[in-house]
């Protein structure tokens, strides 16, 4: 079992390996993938929208592979820059509440509010973990824990369309999204109050206030600093 798993992981690398190779030798920009992708994630909203979930999680899966290819192709180039791991997550976040707003329509026009509320919870937290990380990395070297990141949405968004279970999947999202939000808050709290923070931050933060000394302890401090210092002759 190992054996044939192994060979339909060797198989599937070679054959992306070839079509990443025939996609960067036309020259296509990787930037010009990732707005393909958003384009046909804009086709899956709009099958969700009126309804049509497994057509919406067979678009999906196209886009998810149109994303795959655009980072492959850029290293493929050696085109990697700055700009295009910025423009990628952008237009990720964009395709992301797309999908979400097509759902939105969708319960909308049946009169399902409940499931509204659950499909705008569940947009939440999705742009949340991902600000959260974002924003959480501008002061600590990394914040990855959590579980509820992209793929795991995406995969949860083609089986809710593939099988019928859209709105046990939303609960998923909403529940699993928002736990991972608040783990990401604590992480922080802890990378931050250890003082594990970015050199760039220590300039711009005050130490915490529970980890200054106290006032006697600052002034005897000072006091022998003061002793200790040389005396000028001059």
């Amino acid at each position: 079992m190992a054996t044939f798993t192994g060979a339909i992981g060797t198989g599937s690398k070679w054959l992306l390996d070839r079509i990443v190779g025939a996609i960067a030798a036309t020259g296509i920009n990787p930037n010009l993938l990732t707005f393909l992708g958003l384009v046909v994630n804009f086709g899956a909203a709009a099958s969700f929208a009126v309804g049509n979930f497994r057509t919406g999680a067979i678009i999906i899966f196209i886009a998810g592979f149109l994303d795959m290819l655009d980072g492959q192709v850029a290293r493929r180039q050696n085109r990697v820059t700055a700009f295009g791991a910025f423009y990628d997550s952008t237009l990720d976040r964009y395709a992301d509440m797309a999908l979400y707003m097509g759902l939105l329509v969708y319960y909308s026009v049946s009169g399902r509010t409940p499931y509204v509320v659950l499909a705008a919870v569940a947009t939440a937290g999705s742009v949340m973990v991902s600000y959260a990380r974002a924003r959480a990395e501008s002061l600590i070297p990394l914040c990855k824990v959590g579980f509820m990141e992209r793929p795991e949405r995406l995969v949860l968004l083609i089986i809710g369309g593939l099988f019928n279970r859209m709105a046990q999947v939303l609960w998923v999202i909403a529940v699993i999204s928002t736990i991972t939000v608040i783990h990401r808050i604590f992480y922080t709290w802890q990378e931050t109050r250890a003082g594990r923070v970015l050199e760039s931050v220590k300039s711009m933060w005050p130490v915490a206030s529970d980890q200054r000394p106290a006032a006697g302890e600052e002034k005897r401090s000072d006091a022998r600093l003061a002793a200790s210092a040389p005396t000028s002759k001059s």
